[in-house]
């Protein structure tokens, strides 16, 4: 059976022409709860689940995302690629609102790193991360956004602030100056969770406004970040059901063996309890 296909996103992304949605699966996982209710069908033959990473009608913060009971659930599910929707504002000139940023660096701004990993609890262990996200589906992205005529930029450095408040121009002003290019509040976590959970993970980041560093702009409000993002929503669905069918059915990419000499605990030191916790990260190796 080919492997799964998540997609990490609003809670509308599902409603993409030839989706044929199955149904709504709730999971209990050892972390708590995931943002919502997973939906789940067949997109161009292919099993997908689509998650609203903010829950519907987004009422949960940036902080207050469980984001490893939403990569537990969802690899609890056979899902082995991902791809993360997420709104970003920019730190470049060029990188214009309804822009769509491909990124392929991370910079971790976040304050609560403990929660961003499986690992713990008498199982140590740690991935490689030099690349954080998967160059192949990175570029099947790229290539359904082009033919999609969208305002593509492929690679760029996400810097991953905790919010929920936006920046203070000195935030931003650093953040330019240290050559990031797009800044948001939510996708890091996803990226290094998913590497340890050996999902293939590649993020369409959509524009919505330029933070707060251009000063003959208006500062970024709730407001316009909701305007732009609704503009968007039609482009990612175009992009998505052009990209799902040329995800690979088998998992064979480098990132699907991400925890082949990571784990620095020795199998026969592993405590059951936690093993049983991470039975569909760990399942490969057990």
């Amino acid at each position: 059976m080919p492997a799964a296909i998540g997609i990490i996103g609003g809670s509308g992304l599902y409603e993409i022409e030839g989706f044929e949605k199955a149904e709504e699966r709730r999971i209990d996982t050892p972390f708590g709860e995931p943002s919502d209710a997973l939906v789940g069908g067949i997109l161009a033959g292919r099993q997908v689940w689509f998650l609203p990473r903010h829950g519907r009608g987004h009422r949960i913060l940036p902080h207050e995302i469980n984001h490893r009971a939403n990569i537990w659930a969802l690899r609890s599910l056979d899902v082995r690629f991902l791809i993360c929707v997420t709104a970003v504002g920019s730190l470049r000139e060029e990188y214009a609102p309804r822009h769509m940023v491909l990124p392929d660096q991370y910079f971790d701004r976040t304050s609560r790193r403990e929660h961003h990993t499986f690992f713990g609890g008498g199982i140590a262990g740690h991935v490689a991360f030099g690349d954080p996200v998967s160059a192949g589906l990175r570029r099947i992205l790229f290539e359904a956004a082009r033919a999609e005529g969208a305002e593509v930029h492929d690679g760029g450095t996400y810097v991953n602030m905790d919010g929920p408040a936006f920046s203070t121009r000195a935030e931003s002003e650093a953040n330019r100056q240290l050559g990031f290019d797009v800044i948001g509040m939510t996708n890091l976590p996803e990226a290094k969770l998913a590497r340890e959970a050996e999902i293939a993970l590649a993020t369409m980041a959509m524009v919505t406004d330029y933070d707060c560093w251009k000063v003959e702009e208006e500062p970024v409000t709730a407001e316009a970040v909701i305007a732009h993002l609704q503009a968007n929503v039609s482009l990612a669905k175009r992009v998505l059901a052009r990209a799902v069918p040329e995800v690979p059915a088998e998992a064979e990419w480098p990132e699907h063996r991400s925890l082949d000499g990571a784990i620095m605990t020795p199998r026969e030191g592993w405590p059951e309890e936690r093993v049983r916790v991470l039975a569909p990260i760990l399942g490969r190796l057990l």
